[in-house]
């Protein structure tokens, strides 16, 4: 007769790990989920901080809910920007959910909510004045990707994914098939848009599966060369301050301030998975919005009334 051989549970051959172990585990699920190579990266030096903190070389079964208390203080003490601490737990939190460990809680920790810096009229009309007819196919691909950026919001890495067959300048569209969500959107077209991208695709050339916005020889823009790129220009432009992502947070502000924009609108624009991470734009431009009310008050936009004469 066989000897009866005692298999482990899914869960103790789990909690036999230590928790960098299983982490690792969870990124290999995460990769295989389709999960962005940049988010991916994000998670990995996560946990090289995380473990600045918690001894990740703990079995991960043995972690105690002290551990992760002690960690959290440890991460206050330590001068950690409150943003910091505030992502790290987010990952934490989605790792204790995808290992079912629910007997252990990961403290709610809200960061305060920052004003995001933003391009001023200014400083955008210096980097809206379009190039001079000389000038080299970097600078004009520059301004072209400036215009780009404001009419869209969109992030690096999906700037820097777009090919030359996703521009559908007859539907005033550019489909983005690469981006942090994993998510085909349509990015819409204003009218002036679509002229610089039609005049732009001419001198640019290149085939169907080329990048849009590349190199002075046609290649790819690799991410630090497009952050350099925009830094040489704004300085070009007598603008100081520089930054892609800054033209995402100009993008909402015009759009929910000046435009009288709302938030539903807003989170398709900028393909946020969730209306919550929308809000937190509209939290940070309250005072902007109240400011520009008249715009798009209802009240605001009739005549005013004669004044009516009461009888006493």
């Amino acid at each position: 007769m066989m000897a009866k051989i005692k298999m482990k549970s899914p869960a103790a051959a789990q909690s036999a790990l230590t928790f960098e172990q299983l982490y690792e585990r969870f990124l290999i699920d995460r990769t295989a989920q389709g999960l962005a190579e940049k988010t991916l990266q994000s998670y990995r030096t996560h946990l090289k901080s995380i473990a600045k903190h918690l001894d990740i070389t703990l079995p991960f079964g043995k972690l105690t809910q002290d551990d992760i208390d002690n960690m959290v203080v440890s991460m206050r003490q330590s001068g950690l920007a409150p943003s910091s601490i505030e992502s790290y737990l987010r990952v934490l939190n989605t790792f204790f959910r995808w290992s079912a460990r629910t007997d252990l809680k990961i403290p709610k920790y809200k960061a305060p909510e920052v004003v995001k810096e933003t391009y001023t009229d200014e400083e955008l009309r210096l980097l809206l004045a379009r190039p001079s007819a000389g000038c080299s196919f970097v600078d004009y691909r520059s301004w072209v990707i400036v215009n780009f950026l404001l009419n869209s919001g969109c992030r690096a890495g999906t700037l820097r994914a777009i090919q030359n067959r996703d521009v559908d300048l007859e539907h005033r569209q550019v489909i983005s098939r690469h981006n942090k969500n994993n998510r085909i959107q349509s990015i819409p077209l204003c009218s002036q848009m679509v002229i610089i991208l039609r005049e732009y695709q001419k001198i640019r050339g290149g085939g169907a599966t080329d990048s849009l916005f590349c190199d002075a020889y046609g290649g790819p823009l690799s991410e630090n060369a497009l952050r350099l790129a925009m830094e040489r220009y704004n300085k070009s432009r007598g603008v100081e301050s520089t930054g892609i992502h800054k033209f995402r947070h100009t993008f909402a502000r015009k759009f929910l301030v000046d435009c009288g924009g709302n938030a539903f609108t807003l989170q398709r624009l900028l393909n946020h998975s969730t209306l919550k991470m929308t809000r937190h734009y509209c939290n940070i431009f309250d005072a902007d919005i109240a400011k520009s009310f008249d715009q798009s008050s209802p009240l605001a936009q009739m005549k005013t009334p004669e004044r009516v004469k009461i009888h006493r």
